[in-house]
C-alpha cells in the first residue's frame, strides 16, 4: 500500500527478492493540467502495471466492495510506505498484521513530511523505522529502526533519495524477521526510545503558506528551509515587481547582516539577503513564469529601478 515515488523503492525491492505481491492498493489517478482535463497515475501504480501486479484505487478505505476485493488478495501481511491513515478493519486483515516504512526515527517526526521537517529544523540524523500499525498516526510497536546522516547541505532530494533506498532494506529486513519467527518477533513500544527531557517534533503536511520565507530569522534558520523544501514544493518569498520567487538553494556567507531582515545587497554576480544576524546568498531561484536560474542570471535580468530589492 503506498503512493509516491518513495514506495516505489519498497515495492520494488520486493518484487526483485521473490516476494508474492499478490495486490497494490494506491490512490486514484490525479487530475492534472491547466483544466485538470488529464488523469495522472500515481508512481505505485504505475510499476504495479509494468510487472503484472493487480491494482486497487479505492476512494473510501471502507468500501464494501474494496474490502471485498481486499480480502480476496487473501494475503499474509500488508506492507504500508508513504499511505493514508487505515481503518483497523484493514490493518487488522492479514494474518501477520500490517507495518508501516516510516521516513524518521519515530517517535520523533510522526506525520506527513517527515523528511521535510527534519531538515527544516537542521537535524544532523534520520532515518527509517518499521513498526506495527494501530488506532493512531505513526505510534505503533516499532520493529526496527536504521539511521540516515543528513550531510551539512544536504536538500530534501539527497535524504528522500536515501531514506528511499535504506526504506526498502528494512523492509525486506522485517519481512524476514516475521517470517523466520513466523510472525512471533520482539517489537518495542515507542515509549523506550524517548529519553528524558527531549521534545517531540512533529511532521505535519505541508502547505504552499507553509513553504513562504519568514526572514526575521537567522541565516542558519532561512538556510535549513530552503534546503528542507528543495526542490519540491520549494521555499518561496515576495520580492517587489518580481512577484513570487521561489528559493532552491543558498549559501550562508559569514558576512553581518547590514540592513533590515528581508532587504537585499547585489553586485554583478550575487544577490544577498539579510537576516537576523547576517546574509545568506541566494544561489538558485526561480521567477513565475521563468526558469530555474543562478542569481548573476536573475541580476542580470531586473530592472535598473529594482536596484533596491526587499524580500517579504
Amino acid at each position: 500500500m503506498g503512493t509516491p515515488e518513495f514506495a516505489v523503492g519498497t515495492l520494488s525491492s520486493l518484487v526483485e527478492n521473490d516476494y508474492n505481491v499478490v495486490g497494490v492498493v494506491t490512490q486514484p489517478d490525479k487530475p492534472v493540467g491547466r483544466h485538470h482535463e488529464k488523469l495522472q497515475p500515481p508512481a505505485v501504480k504505475v510499476y504495479a502495471q509494468e510487472h503484472g501486479i493487480r491494482v486497487l484505487q479505492p476512494e473510501k478505505l471502507k468500501d464494501e466492495t474494496f474490502i471485498s476485493e481486499l480480502k480476496s488478495f487473501d494475503a499474509d501481511i500488508f506492507v504500508v510506505v508513504a499511505f493514508r491513515m487505515l481503518p483497523k478493519l484493514v490493518w487488522d486483515m492479514p494474518r501477520y498484521g500490517t507495518f508501516n516504512v516510516h521516513a524518521a526515527l519515530l517517535p520523533q517526526y510522526r506525520g506527513a513530511a517527515p523528511i521535510n521537517w527534519a531538515i527544516i529544523n537542521g537535524e544532523k540524523t534520520t532515518g527509517v523505522t518499521t513498526f506495527f500499525l494501530d488506532e493512531n498516526i505513526d505510534t505503533g510497536r516499532i520493529i526496527l529502526r536504521k539511521e540516515f546522516d543528513i550531510p551539512e547541505d544536504a536538500d530534501v532530494e539527497y535524504v528522500y533519495d536515501g531514506l528511499m533506498e535504506l526504506g526498502a532494506k528494512a523492509a525486506i529486513e522485517t519481512l524476514e524477521l516475521i517470517k523466520d519467527n513466523n510472525g512471533r518477533i520482539d517489537c518495542k513500544e515507542q515509549d523506550t526510545f524517548t529519553t528524558d527531557g527531549v521534545s517531540l517534533k512533529t511532521a505535519p503536511k505541508i502547505f504552499k503558506d507553509t513553504c513562504r520565507i519568514d526572514w526575521n530569522q537567522s541565516a542558519l534558520s532561512i538556510h535549513n528551509f530552503v534546503r528542507g523544501l528543495s526542490p519540491i514544493p520549494g521555499a518561496w518569498t515576495n520580492m517587489g515587481s518580481n512577484g513570487v520567487l521561489k528559493i532552491y538553494k543558498t549559501r550562508k556567507t559569514g558576512i553581518k547582516a547590514s540592513g533590515k531582515p528581508g532587504t537585499t545587497v547585489m553586485d554583478k554576480h550575487h544577490i544577498y539577503v539579510n537576516c537576523t544576524d547576517e546574509q545568506l546568498e541566494i544561489l538558485t531561484l526561480q521567477p513565475s513564469g521563468k526558469k530555474r536560474m543562478d542569481g548573476a542570471s536573475f541580476i542580470n535580468g531586473i530592472r535598473n529601478n529594482d536596484a533596491e530589492l526587499y524580500m517579504q
